[in-house]
């Protein structure tokens, strides 16, 4: 069976293992003489014409018709000499079922029609009594030929099996991999959102106090400068268990990623996430703005939000308050968030009066240094998580204004 199902043009090897072929079927032939049978026993002409008639078998795979031809022309003045005719019978068997097994059935009916007119024509010259002989001949001829077409249709039938495994399994692998690659993305998405918004935070809590130490040392108040480290301990105390959470989620949640990208399926893993933020802890991420010390103003008007969107307008809030009081630039900053549905979308805008929109941050494109960062990137991609859009930058006057329509109509659609 694998020598059937082996593509007989591409298998490796063929000229040589043809070459063997040739010779055993020569052997066949030479048995098959000492054995006897009717017709003359073929002589020193014979012997060389019938061995002669195998040596095109060598290329068989290489020029199936070519070698047919050379076959026949061999075997032709043979069996015009009348010798025996079992003797060449393998090798034509051979060439005519590489013909049918190799090319297209247009050119094995056409070859099959001119061996079988050629064979009636030549057994009417040399005995005009054996058309019950041509029949047969015919009827051996046409049986190899159909039997090389039919395997030729089988082999076709199995690499198409083949082909259409690999390719599902190829899709399957593309698709595992697509799936981790995204859940790598989601993953950074979720640090980056969790970590930098306390960072600032600490930052900000940090430069409070270290103004409070330096500004008059002479009058120094000890309670808001404890009150700036308490507000720093709480902030620490706070990213650290959400940090913790946030990890023991993913921990449990990539064991079953991992599982299913070996076995091609991580879709169902998905929900293995946990509770996501939505739009109930923006109070208490807007306190977080305030005690950083930023005036911030809060305004919800919208129900039955799905949670996959809330969790996107949560995560963009909370990108877009920590960009605001990172590089606003001025101590009486002041940043209004708003939320509303409005057209069938939760509308979503975060504005601030600062001075980061002509900053060499670029309105929070990145920090200080100028070193490009994952901000508003981050925004734009869960923006796109729920089929939303996101725009940003700076305003007409001052301040920086984040804005994005996050349709509520796919939460069949969501992860």
């Amino acid at each position: 069976m694998s020598a059937i199902n082996r593509e007989p043009l591409t298998a490796p090897h063929r000229t040589r293992n043809d070459a063997v072929l040739a010779l055993g079927v020569a052997v066949l032939a030479v048995a098959l003489a000492l054995m006897g049978g009717e017709g003359i026993p073929p002589g020193h002409l014979g012997w060389t014409l019938l061995l002669a008639g195998h040596v095109p078998l060598v290329w068989r795979r290489h020029r199936p018709v070519v070698a047919l031809l050379g076959v026949v022309t061999c075997v032709a003045p043979y069996y015009s000499l009348d010798y025996n005719p079992v003797l060449p019978a393998p090798a034509i068997v051979l060439a005519l079922y590489t013909v049918a097994a190799t090319g297209a059935v247009r050119r094995t009916l056409l070859t099959g029609v001119a061996v079988v007119v050629s064979t009636a024509i030549g057994n009417g010259v040399t005995d005009s009594m054996g058309a019950l002989e041509s029949l047969e001949i015919s009827g051996w001829i046409i049986a190899v030929l159909f039997i090389g077409i039919d395997v030729r249709y089988y082999r076709w039938y199995v690499t198409s099996i083949v082909e259409r495994a690999e390719r599902a399994e190829r899709t399957r692998e593309e698709e595992a991999r697509y799936r981790v690659a995204e859940e790598r993305l989601r993953i950074a998405r979720d640090l980056h959102d969790l970590l930098a918004h306390s960072i600032t935070l600490i930052g900000v809590q940090t430069s409070v106090a270290a103004h409070i130490l330096t500004a008059d040392p002479d009058r120094l108040d000890r309670g808001a400068v404890a009150q700036a480290l308490d507000d720093i301990a709480g902030t620490c105390r706070t990213a650290r268990g959400e940090l913790r959470t946030t990890l023991e989620v993913l921990r449990a949640h990539d064991t079953a990623v991992a599982v299913g990208a070996a076995s091609g399926y991580v879709s169902g893993a998905e929900d293995m996430r946990g509770p996501l933020p939505g739009i109930d802890g923006l109070a208490a991420l807007v306190e977080t703005g305030r005690v950083a010390g930023a005036k911030v103003e809060l305004s919800v008007r919208a129900d039955g939000i799905p949670p996959p969107v809330g969790a996107a307008a949560y995560r963009i809030v909370q990108e877009a308050l920590t960009n605001a009081v990172r590089h606003g630039g001025r101590e009486d900053l002041t940043v209004r968030v708003g939320l509303w549905t409005a057209d069938g979308a939760l509308r979503v805008s975060v504005r601030d009066d600062g001075r980061g929109g002509d900053a060499g941050s670029g309105g929070g494109l990145g920090p200080p240094d100028g070193r490009p960062g994952f901000g508003l990137v981050g925004m734009r991609e869960r923006a796109r998580s729920v089929g939303g859009t996101l725009d940003a930058g700076p305003r007409p006057a001052e301040g920086f204004e984040v804005t994005a329509i996050l349709p509520l109509s796919r939460e069949d659609e969501l992860r």
